[in-house]
């Protein structure tokens, strides 16, 4: 951890922790206060961005704080949503964050186990079925209130929530379904991500590298993305190198490095970044 605390991000964040673990509200935005700026999941997204993991003590308490939570042993003291069966959305959004950092987890497998047989019962012949999904998903997710919707499938919680859970052939059929669907990965990138951004020196790019980042992790990612990797390569620079630009500049996928006044640590950032995607996606 003391490598950590050398740079300014983290120490920013960990010094914003509470006594539980938490950032306070967990999901929850437009709640902010003074000691409580950010959420706890935006903590957790920018540490583990950073590098830090469960042998971290912040990232160890934090996931203390979360099992408790998925347990019923405490509660986030985010409000309590209608649109949604806020109960299941809870866990299933907790569950994924544990599991992030503790892929094996049991208490965050368990849930993860149930949206897995959900999903897996949705596909037919590589089609995803809405039908399936409502009916599976109504057998053990009841509504609790009127025009409540479900929880969907092309978001950030779920694809990280069902890594190494499904079939070989499902995992393809359900990777191929992120990839074309229209609207991206909510939460992380809201445009197509079979089609890569026009501009590749531009914030949308470092968003659509996050999108690509979640599906890291599946045994198809490699062959499912060849298009992006192809992609990448193209937009290497004569030094072998990548920039994104300072748009690129977000607060939370960058800066890595403590600032970016100097062009050569944006070029190196975002260098690491893309070098690691591309690793995870077994190399050039």
């Amino acid at each position: 951890m003391a490598d950590f605390y050398d740079n300014r991000w983290v120490r920013q964040i960990v010094d914003l922790q509470h006594a539980d673990g938490s950032w306070g509200y967990f999901h929850s935005l437009g709640q902010f206060t003074k000691t409580r700026p950010i959420t706890t999941e935006q903590a957790l997204r920018r540490l583990y961005i950073l590098g830090l993991t469960k042998a971290d003590e912040p990232i160890d308490r934090a996931l203390g704080y979360m099992n408790d939570c998925l347990l019923g042993r405490r509660q986030p003291p985010d409000r309590r949503e209608k649109v949604l069966n806020w109960d299941a959305f809870q866990a299933h959004m907790l569950a994924a964050w544990i599991r992030l950092f503790v892929p094996n987890d049991p208490i965050a497998l368990a849930v993860a186990r149930m949206w897995a047989e959900i999903t897996a019962l949705s596909f037919q012949n590589e089609n995803f079925d809405e039908a399936i999904y409502a009916a599976e998903y109504r057998k053990r997710i009841p509504i609790l209130h009127t025009g409540e919707r479900m929880i969907r499938l092309p978001q950030f919680y779920m694809v990280n929530l069902l890594k190494g859970l499904l079939d070989e052939t499902t995992e393809a059929w359900f990777i191929g379904h992120i990839i074309s669907n229209a609207d991206g990965i909510y939460y992380v990138y809201a445009s197509k991500i079979a089609e890569p951004p026009g501009a590749f020196a531009s914030r949308k790019t470092s968003f659509y590298l996050a999108a690509l980042e979640q599906i890291t992790g599946y045994s198809c990612a490699s062959g499912k993305l060849g298009f992006a990797k192809e992609w990448l390569v193209r937009h290497r620079d004569e030094n072998g190198e990548w920039d994104l630009g300072a748009p690129a500049k977000d607060g939370v996928y960058f800066p890595l490095s403590d600032s970016w006044r100097k062009p050569e640590d944006r070029k190196r950032d975002c260098t690491i970044r893309v070098e690691k995607l591309l690793k995870a996606l077994g190399g050039i």
